[in-house]
């Protein structure tokens, strides 16, 4: 594998847990999630808009189809993603980005009537498991664990932003046959702020002071989400272009261990031992589905 490969797996998986981190602080001082994705995409844009300048994107429609619809997707996936974190531990959000390899076997199982393997299975199996491990247990609790896990709203969400952003990859694979990563980049940059900004102003526009009064307090965790942001996105579209996507969708979840680990450092959030054992029989889970398909 190529040097490349490796340097832009390794910040995917630092830059996006860290990207959470910045993500649920905005969260817990205020911010709405249409308004911290539109900020994001907002600085991005600014950084881009001189180098669509200098390079302009192809005008072909398949490219501007494709990305006009993982925009869309972008945005609406990464707001209920920010939502998630709002509302529910790091820790506990982290280890439900495993059942984004899950997600990827449905859509073969109904439409192409492929059979899981072994390996897949025994993957589903190791995820279901870890779920087990990472619920708080409280005695008093009447539910089963997997229907308290479930029905949680947190993780509601999270699985909802996963399975949009599983659907935006696709055409964003598709994007980038007509076009390089940068030019995708910046083209996903300027086009995700202006669908957040009409997303905001249609579903938030009374609260568009107050948020931007809390934006402007907090711009330098900002300034850090946008970075975060900007280096996960851009290293992802580097590995779809052509390197070995198996193999690093693979070692992407090991950033769950990490997301994990910043949930009690930085938040101070409990059960940090079991759900560390739970994100890691939940890792294993998924990298065995990613590598028997």
């Amino acid at each position: 594998m190529q040097p490349l490969f490796w340097l832009c797996v390794a910040l995917r998986i630092v830059a996006n847990p860290l990207s959470n981190v910045f993500q649920k602080v905005l969260t817990n001082r205020q911010a709405s999630p249409l308004f911290v994705i539109g900020i994001t995409h907002g600085l991005l844009a600014i950084l881009c808009l001189p180098l669509l300048a200098m390079s302009p994107p192809p005008l072909s429609s398949a490219f501007w189809t494709n990305m006009a619809v993982s925009t869309v997707l972008a945005v609406a996936g990464n707001a209920l993603i920010v939502q998630a974190l709002a509302i529910s531990d790091l820790s506990f959000l982290g280890p439900v980005n495993a059942y984004k390899s899950v997600v990827s076997l449905v859509p073969g199982f109904i439409l192409l009537n492929e059979i899981p393997s072994c390996g897949s299975l025994a993957g589903l199996t190791l995820i279901v498991a870890g779920s087990y491990l990472i619920v708080d247990r409280d005695k008093s609790a009447s539910q089963n664990v997997f229907v308290r896990f479930f029905r949680d709203r947190g993780v509601q969400y999270r699985i909802g932003g996963l399975v949009l952003s599983a659907v935006e990859a696709v055409f964003l694979k598709r994007a980038l046959a007509a076009s390089s990563p940068l030019t995708a980049f910046t083209v996903w940059s300027c086009a995700g702020f202006i669908v957040s900004l009409v997303a905001a102003l249609v579903f938030s526009k009374n609260a568009v002071k107050s948020q931007l009064r809390i934006l402007q307090a907090n711009r330098l965790s900002c300034v850090a989400l946008a970075t975060t942001t900007g280096l996960m996105q851009f290293c992802t579209l580097m590995i779809l272009t052509g390197f070995h996507v198996a193999a690093a969708l693979a070692l992407f979840q090991t950033s769950t261990l990490l997301t994990v680990f910043l949930g009690w450092r930085v938040f101070r959030e409990p059960y940090i031992a079991r759900r560390l054992v739970g994100s890691a029989v939940m890792v294993v889970g998924a990298v065995l589905i990613i590598l028997s398909r």
